[in-house]
């Protein structure tokens, strides 16, 4: 028996771990042969299984002869999980602090050497590909967003992939502005899956400002902290290539401040003068 909602496999559980815990909710409190026998993990494993399990809170050991295992209850799991992560985090945190000034004692130097003679138009952009990396870039500038977040997409069809970030810059007051495509220029599957998505976001997320271009946008990305200074911007833009397969596209990243004020014109263009705020009655 497995878990069909995928949630232990998050956890990190291994395959005999995951099965033994598993298991253990619907046998309850029992020994470790017993366990063995009711789920194939070999005896000489399933002691080293539950052992693991109780090292991070998940089974509880029972002191008797022969020894016991009980599962804490799920939502207990789901907490102990939540923190061991986030003392893993603390740790590692921790580590990296003490190492930090010989890290940049060492390697500082060196990185500053080798960029002597890079020009400012090959450090202008540096690209990863479309999926989970410029996902998880675009989280990233969702977490580390001071002041403003600038959003334009076709439908937000990723919010899934990024919804805690966003609720995450939501919390520290970030002033976000969303900019989507008019569903007009929509096909019937892309305009099904905005509607979802504009009902999530006037439901779950109403500080966020809402608008839909009246005219096709050539790029969608994200720009964080834009400033009309030019110091300070950070960006992910991809542009619109109908006929190149998602698993062949790449995103552009810039950290260039006059590059990315010059985005934020067009947003601010678009938002003020070729955008709705009204979403279409269905």
């Amino acid at each position: 028996m497995s878990d069909p909602t995928g949630t232990l496999d998050r956890l990190g559980l291994t395959e005999y771990e995951e099965r033994a815990l598993t298991e253990l909710f619907t046998l309850g409190r029992t020994t470790a042969p017993t366990l063995a026998e009711s789920t194939g993990i070999p005896k000489a494993r399933v002691y080293g299984v539950l052992d693991a399990l109780a090292d991070r809170g998940f089974v509880e050991v029972i002191p008797e002869r022969p020894k016991r295992y009980q599962p804490r209850s799920p939502e207990t799991i789901l907490d102990r999980a939540v923190e061991n992560r986030r003392q893993d985090y603390e740790g590692f945190r921790a580590d990296l602090d003490e190492r930090r000034a010989a890290f940049l004692d060492e390697f500082g130097p060196r990185y500053e050497r080798a960029g002597e003679d890079v020009t400012p138009t090959e450090e202008l952009f540096s690209v990863v590909d479309v999926g989970e990396p410029s996902e998880s870039e675009t989280r990233r500038l969702y977490h580390e967003a001071d002041e403003q977040l600038r959003i334009i997409t076709k439908s937000f069809e990723y919010l899934d992939t990024v919804a805690p970030a966003l609720a995450d810059a939501i919390e520290h007051d970030i002033d976000i502005r969303l900019l989507m495509l008019h569903p007009d220029h929509l096909d019937g599957d892309n305009a099904a899956i905005q509607a979802d998505i504009v009902e999530r976001i006037e439901g779950e997320y109403p500080a966020v400002g809402l608008r839909f271009s009246t005219e096709k946008l050539p790029w969608r990305g994200t720009l964080a902290d834009p400033s009309m200074d030019y110091e300070t911007g950070r960006a992910i833009v991809l542009v619109e290539e109908k006929d190149v397969p998602l698993s062949m596209r790449q995103a552009a990243l810039t950290e260039n401040g006059s590059f990315v004020a010059g985005l934020k014109r067009y947003f601010d263009l678009i938002w003020e003068h070729e955008s709705v705020a009204e979403y279409p009655a269905t």
